[in-house]
């Protein structure tokens, strides 16, 4: 009987705890704060898939409307995200890929089975100038992942040359086949998971083959390459350690990959079918790349103080099972609130290591994995997903803001927690303040009280993003499940804002 009295003790405290006010703080007078990289919000397109075929690309003479080829709708909705940077051609595709075999004729280029993925048939028909020529399109970074793996330093280096050159030979090639002017190329990953599919390397001979082809792949024109090497995968710290060591300055970035999965072995769990339980063990998976990440960035702490080398988080998402009745190895997978409230908390932990990470890719933009867009034939949904990286836009290059929370936390497994409220704000050019606030609860709907340094705040306007239930999710023919909408429960007080915060929800305040 005493256990019990103490256990009912312990629930009415824990209730009467979780029913008082959360408190949030905004930190807006700290200095010297770091600005968040719009490359953050970055994307990645593989081919993989439908991600390029049918989701990004479907050519001129298709009858799905198009400009130069490129789908419309997926179009506007991607300039609509303000995609700040697009990865390609890979993934593990870009260590067999041979550049030249995607630019000349469409219809002289050589055809290849993508044995990564499904081993589809690749005909070429989007290589360098379809995909410069989208990211100018889309106003965006293009980042190319170089072939390492299966390429020579030769064929790395005459890329560069080809894309970015003014004159010589692969300038006066790339004239020839319709570019007059060299585009411009900032990011440049020397190979993509070197230590598995790009070649099944140890670190110590990938840091050498990493300085060879980074000495020959030069700067044209005043074209300023961002070297990128292959770094490691989830847990991998001695990858990441002995690169540090072998390559030190001579990179500008390290690549860091983690993907919330279960496993990678047998199945990897439904998109769509899930219980309470999987849905909190997967934002608690999620949530572990912060210690993952803080363990990554010791190391580069101790090698490199003035944080000059930047790490880029260029794969993470959800990854669950291929959809029934999907093609195998195309990674065709749904996308619902559980994966926006994933994208969500993760860009928080991203923002609070502003001043070392300098891109985050989600894996990937369309049709694979956690994507953005679906399309199917002449139709296109947006995800969740989509609508969390457009709520989430007015922290693009914005200053961190440093913020704390009292909500408790819910332990998940033994290792892992979930907060009940997670918080992240930032400072824009103009000064405005936006206030990202994420709820994964799905019963509890606590009032929240923002208090600030110095703001006294005047006006606040809110976004948000929340759906029936938690596996709420858009599909062809039913488009509008999930989406955005405005929120008008938060008032301003003299103690600063108050709110009560929807269960499930993803909430984004400006304030002035």
């Amino acid at each position: 009987m005493k256990r019990i009295l103490l256990a009912l003790v312990a629930l009415l405290g824990y209730c009467t705890a979780s029913a008082q006010p959360i408190e949030v703080h905004v930190a807006d007078r700290a200095t010297n704060q770091p600005t968040i990289a719009p490359e953050i919000y970055g994307q990645f397109s593989e081919h993989l898939g439908t991600c390029i075929y049918g989701g990004l690309w479907v050519g001129e003479d298709s009858n799905i409307p198009n400009e130069d080829g490129y789908r419309t709708d997926v179009l506007e909705a991607l300039k609509a995200l303000q995609v700040p940077v697009l990865r390609w051609p890979g993934g593990c595709f870009a260590d067999e890929y041979h550049w030249r075999d995607g630019i000349g004729p469409k219809e002289n280029r050589p055809r290849m089975v993508n044995s990564n993925w499904g081993g589809t048939v690749e005909d070429n028909s989007f290589g360098t100038h379809e995909f410069l020529n989208l990211c100018e399109k889309l106003g965006c970074e293009p980042y190319i992942s170089g072939n390492v793996g299966s390429g020579s330093v030769e064929e790395l280096a005459k890329w560069v040359e080809y894309m970015t050159a003014d004159s010589g030979p692969m300038a006066e090639e790339r004239k020839k086949n319709g570019r007059e002017k060299p585009w411009k190329v900032k990011y440049l990953g020397v190979g993509n998971e070197s230590w598995g599919c790009g070649g099944n390397m140890r670190p110590e001979y990938y840091s050498d083959l990493y300085r060879r082809y980074a000495t020959y792949c030069r700067n044209f024109n005043g074209n300023r390459l961002y070297k990128i090497a292959s770094g490691a995968s989830d847990y991998d710290f001695n990858w990441t350690e002995v690169l540090l060591k072998q390559i030190g300055h001579q990179m500008h970035g390290l690549s860091l990959h983690y993907y919330t999965v279960k496993g990678w072995t047998g199945s990897k769990g439904s998109a769509l079918d899930f219980t309470t339980d999987d849905y909190y063990w997967t934002l608690g998976k999620a949530l572990e790349i912060e210690p993952v990440i803080r363990r990554h960035i010791a190391l580069m702490d101790s090698v490199d103080p003035e944080k000059r080398i930047g790490l880029l988080v260029d794969e993470w998402g959800t990854w669950f099972d291929e959809e029934p009745g999907t093609v195998r190895g195309h990674l065709y997978q749904q996308n619902t609130m559980r994966d926006a409230m994933v994208a969500a908390l993760t860009f928080h932990v991203f923002h609070r290591y502003a001043d070392r990470i300098t891109m985050a890719n989600i894996a990937q933009i369309a049709n694979v994995l956690q994507a953005m867009v679906l399309t199917r034939d002449d139709e296109m949904v947006l995800t969740p997903t989509y609508h969390a990286f457009w709520l989430y836009r007015p922290h693009q290059g914005a200053k961190f803001v440093p913020t704390t929370c009292t909500a408790p936390a819910r332990k998940v497994t033994p290792t892992r927690s979930v907060p009940e409220v997670s918080v992240t704000a930032s400072r824009d050019k103009a000064g405005k303040i936006h206030l990202s606030i994420v709820n994964p609860e799905l019963e509890k709907e606590p009032t929240v009280v923002i208090a600030f340094d110095e703001l006294k705040p005047t006006t606040v306007t809110g976004t948000m993003l929340r759906g029936d239930s938690i596996d709420a999710y858009n599909d062809f023919g039913a488009t509008n499940r999930v989406g955005v909408k405005p929120f008008k429960g938060a008032k301003i007080t003299k103690a600063g804002i108050e709110l009560k915060l929807p269960s499930a929800s993803i909430l984004t305040l400006e304030i002035e």
